[in-house]
C-alpha cells in the first residue's frame, strides 16, 4: 500500500515540500526559505518552530532548518502529488508546460489519495514530470540524480537536457519551449565565454545563441565521450 501523507496543514504542505527542494537533505536557511514562498522572515521562524515540535524538521548551524526522516517522507508525498498532477495537466488536459505550475499547486492539497492513485494508474505510474523532475515514489522518496548546468558544459562538450527548473516562471518556461531546451533535447556547446556571459549551443541541429541567464536552470546530463 503506498504511503499516505500526514494530516498537515496547507501552509505546513508548502513549507516541508519548500524545505525538500531547496535543500535536497542539507539545511536550509529562514531567509531562502522566506524568499521562495514570499511570506516574512518572523512568519518562517513561527512555522519552523511548528515543525519543529512535531518532528518533522531540526535544527541545523546559523539558524538553519532540515527536514527530519519522517519530515522527508511527508514532504515526497506533497511534491508527488503536485507532479502527478502536473502530468496530468500536460499529457490528459493538453495545458501548456508553463501554465500547469500554478494549477497543481491549487489542486495539489484538495484532491484525494484514492484520485490521485486513479490517475497514476491512468497515466501508467509516469516517473517524471512534464518539466523533467522526477516524481517521488509511493513511499515519499525522491530518485537522487547527478545533474550539471547547461552553462557549465566545456565548448564541445555534448549532453542531454534532463530537466528545467523554475516551472513557476511561465515567460522563461515559453522562451525554452521555442527554442527546443526541453527534456530529452540533445544539446552541444559549441562555444562558452563564462567572463562575457554568451554561449552558443547547437540544440537539434539549430544554433542557439544565449545569455547565461537565458539557460540558468537548465539542467543536462553529459554524454560520455566516445572510445576511439
Amino acid at each position: 500500500m503506498p504511503a499516505r501523507a500526514p494530516a498537515v496543514s496547507v501552509s505546513r504542505q508548502n513549507y516541508l515540500k519548500a524545505l525538500l527542494q531547496l535543500g535536497a537533505g542539507q539545511p536550509v536557511t529562514g531567509a531562502a526559505l522566506a524568499r521562495h514562498l514570499g511570506v516574512s522572515a518572523p512568519s518562517v521562524s513561527n512555522m519552523l518552530a511548528r515543525l519543529a515540535r512535531e518532528r518533522l524538521v531540526e535544527a541545523g548551524p546559523r539558524g538553519a532548518a532540515r527536514l527530519t526522516a519522517e519530515g522527508e517522507r511527508a514532504a515526497g508525498l506533497v511534491l508527488r502529488r503536485h507532479r502527478l498532477l502536473e502530468t496530468f495537466l500536460v499529457r490528459v488536459l493538453e495545458l501548456d508546460w508553463s501554465e500547469v505550475h500554478v494549477e497543481a499547486e491549487e489542486l495539489e492539497h484538495h484532491v484525494s489519495d484514492r484520485v490521485l492513485d486513479a490517475l497514476d494508474r491512468f497515466m501508467r505510474h509516469p516517473t517524471e514530470d512534464p518539466h523533467g523532475h522526477p516524481i517521488p515514489d509511493r513511499s515519499g522518496r525522491v530518485a537522487r540524480r547527478r545533474l550539471a548546468p547547461l552553462a557549465a558544459l566545456p565548448a564541445g562538450a555534448r549532453a542531454r537536457v534532463r530537466e528545467v527548473r523554475g516551472g513557476d516562471d511561465r515567460a522563461r518556461l515559453a522562451r525554452w519551449k521555442r527554442s527546443g531546451l526541453v527534456p530529452g533535447a540533445q544539446v552541444r556547446m559549441l562555444e562558452s565565454d563564462p567572463a562575457g556571459g554568451v554561449y552558443t549551443l547547437e540544440i537539434a541541429g539549430r544554433r542557439v545563441v544565449s545569455g547565461r541567464e537565458g539557460l540558468d536552470g537548465v539542467m543536462v546530463e553529459r554524454r560520455a565521450k566516445a572510445r576511439p
